[in-house]
């Protein structure tokens, strides 16, 4: 791992370590607050070593091998060799919803993951664009961070809903009742709205740079840019439904545009400035439309 995704690691750790222990302290003083560190530190070990585990059984996530999944396998293993990359385990989402994302520790030990949706919405063209793009994920190494920023924030939203239900049934129990109940339901408003800007905070340039990378791995910019036209027009008449928003920008377009608190801030930039990108590679490439 190079030093920068150590440094960037470091501080997505640093920062939702400290949103935990600020969660803590507002609801038990120091003790939670500390309570919380030890809750961190355990986490994020965890989360290193089995964060592909995590994310893959949030979705319900069935890893497939060559005799299930022969096509889709075969891209997957094709194009990780053109890449340079180890062959990773290929995954399908029982979901309707088309979309595709990438999870593990390193590329090594990489998940690509594709839901049954997409599958059978985009032609083979269109699905290596796809498969190239979460390749590159691996290649750059950016799936370790978002693996870790989709758990944590997957935590924080977790602790939001149980204040919720402690601001409903009357706080702590303590003589702070007013007070525990007022806490409860700021943090039930506002570990969300912190969990969305922690996915913000992936930077957006690391899905530009996944669609070029996706391109070229293809060789078919022009299938990359039909498959996300297509996933975001799918997307917005069927968004998904099960899973949790914090690992929205896992994905290679946002799946939950129907949730109105994943509509508070933008994960992916938007599909139409990748399209003309994908045209202006597919340009640099020899490639038109």
């Amino acid at each position: 791992m190079g030093l920068g995704l150590w440094l960037r690691t470091g501080l997505l750790m640093a920062v939702l370590t400290g949103l935990l222990m600020g969660i803590g302290y507002l609801f038990g003083g120091p003790s939670w607050a500390f309570t919380m560190f030890l809750f961190a530190m355990a986490f994020n070990f965890i989360t290193y070593w089995y964060s592909d585990r995590i994310v893959l059984s949030w979705y319900n996530a069935r890893l497939v091998d060559e005799y299930e999944a022969p096509e889709l396998y075969a891209i997957v293993r094709n194009l990780a060799e053109r890449a340079g990359l180890p062959t990773p385990k290929v995954a399908i989402v029982p979901s309707e919803t088309p979309n595709a994302f990438a999870t593990g520790r390193n590329p090594k030990h990489a998940v690509v993951a594709v839901t049954r949706g997409l599958l059978k919405l985009l032609n083979r063209d269109e699905l290596e664009g796809v498969i190239g793009h979460e390749l590159t994920h691996i290649k750059n190494r950016d799936i370790l961070i978002s693996t870790i920023a989709a758990a944590m924030a997957g935590a924080i939203i977790q602790l939001a809903y149980w204040a919720r239900w402690i601001a409903i049934f009357g706080g702590f129990g303590d003589d702070r009742d007013g007070d525990n109940v007022l806490v409860a339901i700021l943090i039930a408003v506002l570990a969300p709205i912190a969990a969305m800007l922690i996915q913000a905070a992936i930077s957006r340039s690391r899905e530009f740079l996944a669609d070029e990378g996706g391109a070229k791995i293809s060789g078919k910019p022009h299938a990359l840019a039909s498959a996300l036209m297509k996933i975001e027009q799918a997307v917005r008449y069927r968004p998904m439904r099960e899973g949790n928003p914090a690992t929205a920008h896992m994905f290679i377009v946002n799946p939950f545009r129907g949730m109105s608190i994943a509509n508070l801030f933008s994960t992916h930039p938007p599909t139409e400035a990748r399209i003309e990108r994908l045209r202006k590679i597919a340009r640099e490439m020899g490639i038109y439309f």
